[in-house]
């Protein structure tokens, strides 16, 4: 419960502080929202907030989850995660919404998916826009993650946009990476990139029920003899080819309990740890290139440079590379104009 002897603001970082460890939702999703604000004063204070909320979080299983569009993956993670509620976890899914390019708007709402699974005392779910942002994942996902651990929530779920979206980003921030797949589709492999495979701990065909199943069982080989050809993402784990419906509930157990098996290898043999160490220094270095794009394009230097380069460029009077060249200097020595 909240402090009764202060009277707290939604400028007070304690009023956030409280109210996640007192495990409420509405307090959770307001921080998100400051966290997920460009706002400079939002970040000042969403900084304060993570960096007090930090001992609690790190103790949740974190899982990625992605596939070929249509192959249900909001169908799978509500199955899974309605199965897991009913196991008394408290399961948090951070759903990433494609984002239209012109208006910056989420193209899916909310409201139409996971409609089960949204109603579950034990369950809290967060659509965000991706933004464009490669990877498939919200700009803020990583922060998002720790508010949800912080607030008890034990199983940390992320969907990602959809293969094609240079969605390796994912396995930078989650424990298992799950690959969803479809069956009868034509080519088995259905252009999934090589880079995401190799990054897989698990490869799942989806709707493998009624007439499909024959077809995903020869799809499973198919699967199962292309991993033998790419290197795993772990020396200590070869990643598995299972089936599942998500609409009928089959498999869904199978595949938490692979996950688990998972988690207890690397936890075993410490690669759990060094794992979530590689992740916090990647999360590091992904803020620090965001700070100097946005740093970069503050530059009064560059703002008064920008438009003749442009200009240039876009005619042809100048190559990018020089052009390129010289607002990068400018950058680097401000008190050279």
């Amino acid at each position: 419960m909240l402090s009764k002897n202060k009277i707290m603001t939604a400028k007070d970082p304690d009023f956030y502080i409280q109210g996640i460890l007192a495990r409420d939702k509405r307090v959770l999703a307001k921080t998100i929202t400051l966290v997920e604000s460009s706002l400079p004063a939002d970040q000042e204070l969403a900084k304060i907030i993570i960096d007090r909320l930090l001992p609690h979080t790190g103790k949740a299983v974190r899982l990625g989850i992605t596939g070929v569009p249509g192959v249900g993956k909001s169908t799978f993670i509500e199955s899974l995660g309605t199965y897991l509620t009913g196991k008394e976890h408290q399961v948090a899914v951070l759903a990433v919404d494609p984002s239209s390019k012109r208006s910056r708007g989420s193209i899916l709402a909310d409201k139409t998916r996971m409609e089960r699974l949204s109603v579950e005392e034990r369950a809290f779910i967060r659509p965000s826009p991706s933004g464009g942002t490669l990877g498939g994942v919200a700009r803020k996902t990583r922060e998002t993650m720790l508010l949800c651990e912080a607030s008890g929530f034990d199983v940390i779920i992320v969907e990602t946009v959809g293969v094609g979206q240079s969605e390796t980003t994912v396995a930078s921030m989650v424990d298992f990476f799950l690959v969803l797949m479809l069956a009868g589709a034509g080519d088995e492999l259905q252009g999934i990139k090589k880079g995401v495979m190799e990054l897989a701990d698990a490869v799942a065909i989806n709707k493998a029920d009624g007439d499909n199943i024959e077809k995903a069982k020869l799809a499973r080989i198919e699967y199962e003899n292309a991993l033998h050809f790419l290197n795993p993402s772990s020396p200590n784990w070869m990643p598995p080819v299972l089936m599942c419906s998500a609409l009928e509930m089959k498999g869904i157990e199978e595949i938490w309990n692979v996950v688990l098996s998972h988690r207890k290898r690397m936890s075993e043999s410490g690669e759990l740890y060094v794992t979530r160490r590689n992740q916090a220094l990647d999360w590091m270095w992904a803020l620090v290139d965001e700070g100097l794009k946005i740093r970069f394009h503050r530059n009064e230097n560059i703002k008064g440079r920008l438009p003749a380069l442009k200009s240039a460029v876009e005619n042809g009077h100048m190559a990018p590379t020089a052009a390129a060249m010289e607002l990068l200097f400018l950058f680097d020595h401000p008190c050279s104009t």
